[in-house]
């Protein structure tokens, strides 16, 4: 097995202690080389073959995340955020809103602009059916009460980011599937540090960033969505790559794409999916499964030394918890100073102080923090 060291080498070197995975993911160490090689080189050459190399570049992309992700390539569809991506699907559904299947479960643990997205989707005429946020959400006896055949879809939230539990969406997909219900998953905070397969789950959607732990960068986001769906939805928010024929330009003929491009939109960005292509790449070439090893031993180092004031807000199980820890002190304000003090990149949230090992994460750097937590 590599030495982790070796791993770490192949990201960008810094002064401080970086524990914001869950954040930003640091940038490999060839992200700008590659970026000028597959992005600038195409463009600085004025050929009339830009577009089609750009478009191979995408065609790469998406490769890159059906290899990692157990899926086909032309079941991802490239999107600015998450955000994009939930918006263009949930508007899509196939006339639940004019049914009487037209409500929409969430939790009140999702991330908030997942809630704005889906808060907005009322307007269309669907119903939201919220989880209280006091409810566990890995507990299934909370996703089976709310999910009835008055349900359109789910929105399932692989890992949250307020307090890191993770939920058994293989499970919450065959509720929905019961209740012929549309399954969305969101692994903004998971891709890259749990193993996912996509054929395992058997979800409907699922929607994504690269900028976390897959150190893609902002920009890269993606929906896939299972082929055998795609047919039935019919997007609002498109543009000429939405279109089965792209270059047909014809303004009075528009034929959706047969697949999940019909998601696409616009003229699209390419050089944040470039720059997200060598990351998912150097992820899957590492192995998640070998990153989350890494993650769960530096983890369990910090767990056993946590001061007697620290709580800890994640799942005490790894099967239930993403990569990050989050922790609540007594004094937290205090603990914080001493954490920045001690050169530690963090953050906070309702909940707690969150901290995130990632690959490139040393057993030292876990000691500095050790220490860092355990001043008087």
């Amino acid at each position: 097995m590599p030495n982790p060291l070796d791993h770490a080498s192949k990201f960008v070197a810094s002064d401080d202690i970086y524990l914001l995975a869950h954040s930003i993911g640091k940038m490999p160490k060839n992200a700008v080389a590659y970026a000028q090689s597959h992005f600038f080189d195409t463009w600085q050459s004025s050929a009339e073959s830009i577009w089609p190399q750009w478009l191979t570049e995408i065609d790469s992309f998406k490769s890159a995340l059906a290899d990692l992700f157990n899926a086909e390539a032309n079941e991802f569809c490239p999107q600015n955020n998450v955000s994009s991506a939930l918006s263009k699907l949930v508007s899509s559904l196939p006339g639940s809103a004019r049914s009487s299947k037209r409500t929409i479960v969430m939790t009140e643990n999702d991330f908030p602009s997942a809630g704005f997205v889906l808060q907005q989707m009322q307007k269309l005429g669907y119903t939201l059916r919220v989880i209280d946020k006091h409810k566990d959400p890995t507990d299934l006896n909370h996703w089976a009460d709310a999910i009835n055949d008055s349900v359109c879809a789910v929105f399932i939230t692989h890992v949250h980011y307020n307090t890191n539990r993770r939920v058994n969406v293989q499970e919450i997909c065959r509720m929905a599937r019961a209740h012929d219900a549309i399954s969305i998953v969101d692994i903004a905070q998971s891709a890259g540090i749990v193993p996912i397969d996509f054929q395992r789950w058997q979800a409907d959607a699922v929607i994504g960033s690269c900028i976390k732990w897959l150190c893609g960068g902002p920009g890269a986001g993606y929906l896939w969505v299972r082929a055998g769906l795609v047919s039935q939805l019919e997007p609002l928010d498109l543009g000429w790559f939405s279109h089965n024929n792209p270059f047909e330009f014809d303004i009075n003929h528009f034929e959706y794409a047969d697949s999940s491009n019909r998601f696409w939109g616009g003229t699209p960005s390419v050089l944040p999916f470039v720059t997200a292509t060598n990351s998912i790449r150097l992820i899957h070439e590492i192995g998640v499964e070998q990153i989350r090893r890494h993650n769960l031993a530096l983890c369990d180092r910090l767990l056993a030394h946590l001061p007697e004031q620290a709580t800890l807000v994640s799942p005490v199980s790894a099967n239930q918890r993403g990569g990050t820890l989050v922790i609540k002190f007594d004094q937290q304000e205090r603990i914080a100073q001493q954490l920045q003090k001690s050169g530690i990149l963090f953050d906070a949230r309702e909940y707690g102080i969150r901290l995130s090992p990632h690959v490139y994460t040393q057993s030292e750097e876990i000691d500095a923090c050790i220490q860092a937590l355990s001043v008087n």
